[in-house]
């Protein structure tokens, strides 16, 4: 019987006629030439959905089916997880172009589904063997055995006697010219069948230049399992025979695997086979074990090195790889929680010779894989308190896992951040193929949950993260959870302050925990309908609060007059929420300067710069002035004002009691004598004055006058009338300072504009007379009860 098969080019060409060459995108395909095999690994994202290859020679084209494969040498993984699609195709495989054994060309059709349409690629390859042939050479592929011997050693010693007379005498009684083959198990007779009848069943045979080729798929009828060493194996023997005249030509061809499916513990995959998996290969002394995957073949001492362990056990080699050992795949998968899972293809050779000094060749492909292991992502807070930052670590995430979004205290944002937002994400690569995010928040971002600590008294800023990853290339999510919390203290808002020549400007840039205080002018919170009635002008927006006090406005205190300026300070209180108690507050203090002002103090003393300019014209002049008590003069003066400042119950003073306010008066004079000598032609009674008075409002009074003690809640407002000959009716900016230091001292001026009455609050003004028809002095005042 012929073996092989011939190639016909025209037919070969015709067939390939429809089949793309090229549009393959740069790393979607890999094809490669092995020792013993030629290897195509294709990217699913390419192929599309069920994938599959056809094997194309002279006689047509052949779709490759699971069961076709194990028959003709092929083994298809196509394993959606990795993302691929591997072919391994035998150089003995069925539709391989063999010369001489030594090169070999392989054509294929790739099949891809690309929306919903076929697309066919052509695939091409010539490999040559980087090794030499050995005597006998095994191949425990995953889906199929195979067994080459060459021509001139087909008959293997180690075969018992009565078993091989058996054979012999049943290959002799039913030979024929035709090659038949007998499939041998234990304690059956054996019953020959054709080389037609044997391929029907799923078996192979070919004869190349210099080889004999066996194949069978696993499970085969004919096959038989057993244990050897407690190691499940698979073994097919066949007995391969011809009579040529008076001759029988026999070729006794044995196929055996280990079966173990591998085992993992203690973090490695572990691996099988007995050094002697059949009788009739029984006798070869072990030389050599080589190790490695996907092909790659190294010696023993450079496993070791990589951390895998070749170990004998009476007689068996047990294989331990390190589950993350290099060379084997990493798989991310949701199960509840994330998960990994590693496959290691295992490409093991085993090298014996026998007492005949043949040498066989074993080689096993297998595929092994772990358990789903837990493969936790971890979370770190690297927040440090001075940057007022949450920085919180997302480490440990597998290289297939990319980070898609984050939740923020229930609010989501998608990665890559906007530029516009405050907080920003940045991905950092590992050399151990990890990926790691740092994640940064301002503790003022408005996604912050922050509230006072009243246990730790401090601001307690929260943030819930919630990290949403996604599994590729699946895109199948999972989430992990984290809170980062941190502690500031929470000191009051502080007013920023600057002077201006007509008043003071305060400004607040808003906290998210300013609400923990109020804001207080006095004993008054600060609001719009306050600030309206006091004439502060204030804007409040999303950003900041702005309030501009005029200068002579409501709270003011002033001190330090004199002709050259004054200081003007406003003070703004903040208060706790829940307590109203004071926590802190902003002053500001500013010199000022004005022409005229009148001044009621709380503690009964009235100051009053004044302009003569008028009255100078008339000839008088300021230095030669004084109150309606002539012995009280000006404290300073220059060429045409003055500044008095005296109790009000002095010099001269006339009070006026109504029903609700009290007020207090006196006057500038200039000397009679002096006008008279330069105003020969006036009258005395028409003498150049400036009036000016204090009026207090009377509303809770508890007494009138205490001896000599004057004593108010509130300043007084102030007027200064000129007289006819000066500008009549003139009135003059009033201020209304704080309470100098006495023995009862209020940090809450009220001040009033002219013309403004404020609602009455608790007073003390000095003394009143027990009869308040009756009129009288006290000291150098005039007590004048006149009702309002």
């Amino acid at each position: 019987m012929a073996f092989g098969f011939c190639l016909g080019v025209t037919l070969l060409l015709s067939v390939w006629a429809t089949a793309k060459c090229d549009n393959i995108p740069n790393g979607a395909l890999h094809m490669e030439c092995r020792d013993r095999y030629f290897m195509i690994a294709v990217d699913l994202s390419f192929t599309g959905n069920n994938p599959h290859f056809e094997a194309v020679d002279g006689t047509g084209v052949y779709v490759i089916t699971k069961q076709y494969a194990a028959q003709c040498g092929y083994s298809v993984s196509l394993v959606p997880s990795l993302g691929r699609l591997e072919l391994r195709a035998s150089y003995f495989s069925c539709h391989t172009d063999n010369k001489d054994d030594e090169v070999f060309t392989f054509n294929f059709n790739l099949i891809a589904i690309h929306e919903g349409t076929e697309d066919s690629y052509a695939l091409n390859q010539t490999c040559s063997p980087s090794l030499p042939w050995s005597h006998r050479e095994i191949t425990c592929e995953e889906n199929y055995m195979e067994v080459s011997v060459r021509s001139d050693v087909a008959c293997p010693t180690g075969t018992k006697k009565d078993d091989w007379d058996a054979v012999v005498q049943t290959a002799y009684t039913s030979a024929a010219s035709d090659w038949q083959v007998m499939f041998q198990r234990i304690d059956e007779e054996p019953t020959p069948v054709s080389l037609n009848e044997a391929h029907d069943q799923g078996y192979e045979f070919d004869l190349t230049d210099g080889r004999l080729v066996f194949r069978t798929p696993y499970g085969q009828p004919d096959s038989f399992s057993t244990e050897v060493n407690g190691v499940p194996v698979e073994a097919v023997h066949a007995t391969l025979f011809s009579k040529q005249s008076w001759v029988v030509l026999m070729v006794n061809l044995v196929a055996a695997c280990s079966m173990h499916e591998g085992s993992y513990d203690g973090g490695y995959m572990m691996w099988e086979t007995p050094e002697a998996l059949h009788p009739l290969l029984s006798g070869l002394h072990e030389t050599q074990v080589n190790i490695g995957v996907n092909g790659e073949l190294v010696a023993q001492p450079v496993a070791e090195e990589r951390g895998y362990i070749v170990e004998k056990h009476n007689t068996t080699v047990e294989i331990s790889i390190p589950y993350n050992a290099e060379g084997g795949y990493r798989k991310s998968i949701v199960s509840g929680d994330l998960h990994e899972f590693y496959i290691f293809d295992l490409y093991l050779e085993q090298i014996s010779v026998d007492e005949d000094q043949v040498h066989t060749r074993l080689r096993f492909h297998r595929t092994l894989a772990t358990p789903l292991l837990s493969r936790p992502v971890f979370t770190e807070n690297r927040t440090v308190l001075e940057e007022r930052m949450f920085t919180a670590y997302l480490g440990d995430v597998p290289e297939d896992v990319e980070l898609a979004a984050v939740h923020l205290n229930g609010m989501e944002f998608s990665v890559p951040f906007t530029n516009t937002s405050s907080h920003n994400i940045s991905k950092v690569v590992h050399p151990n193929n990890t990926l790691g995010y740092t994640l940064k928040v301002p503790f003022d971002d408005p996604v912050v949950v922050q509230q006072f600590s009243k246990e730790d008294a401090a601001m307690q800023h929260t943030l819930d993260i919630n990290y949403t990853l996604t599994v590729l290339p699946e895109n199948e999510p999972f989430y992990h959870l984290t809170s980062v919390m941190a502690f500031t203290d929470a000191s009051p808002p502080a007013f920023a302050a600057v002077c201006t020549e007509s008043g003071i400007i305060f400004k607040l840039d808003h906290r998210p925990f300013d609400y923990l205080w109020d804001i207080g002018i006095g004993s008054d919170l600060l609001t719009p309908e306050l600030a309206a009635q006091h004439g502060y002008i204030m804007s409040n927006d999303s950003q900041s609060l702005l309030l501009e006090v005029p200068l002579f406005s409501h709270s003011y205190e002033y001190k330090d007059v004199t002709l050259k300026g004054f200081f003007g300070t406003f003070e703004i209180l903040m208060r706790d929420h829940e307590t109203s108690e004071v926590q802190s507050s902003t002053i500001k203090t500013c010199p000022f300067s004005t022409t005229e002002l009148i001044m009621c103090s709380t503690d009964g003393k009235m100051t009053v710069v004044a302009d003569l300019s008028l009255a100078i014209s008339s000839g008088g002049v300021p230095a030669r002035t004084n109150l309606a008590d002539k012995y009280c003069g000006p404290k300073e003066t220059d060429g045409t004002r003055a500044l008095f400042s005296f109790p009000l119950n002095s010099c001269g003073s006339t009070i006026k009691l109504g029903k609700e306010h009290v007020s207090y008066e006196n006057e500038i004079l200039f000397s009679k004598k002096l006008h008279a000598l330069k105003n020969p032609g006036d009258s005395g009674n028409d003498i150049d004055r400036v009036t000016m008075k204090c009026t207090y409002a009377l509303g809770g009074l508890f007494r009138l006058f205490s001896v000599y003690r004057f004593e108010s809640d509130t300043p007084g407002v102030g007027l200064i009338v000129h007289s006819a000959k000066s500008t009549e009716g003139v009135q003059s900016p009033t201020i209304e300072p704080t309470t100098v230091s006495t023995a009862r001292r209020t940090r809450r001026p009220f001040s009033v504009r002219p013309g403004y009455r404020p609602p009455a609050q608790y007073i003390k003004v000095q003394s009143i007379l027990k009869n308040i028809s009756k009129k009288g002095a006290i000291g150098s005042s005039q007590v004048n009860v006149t009702p309002y």
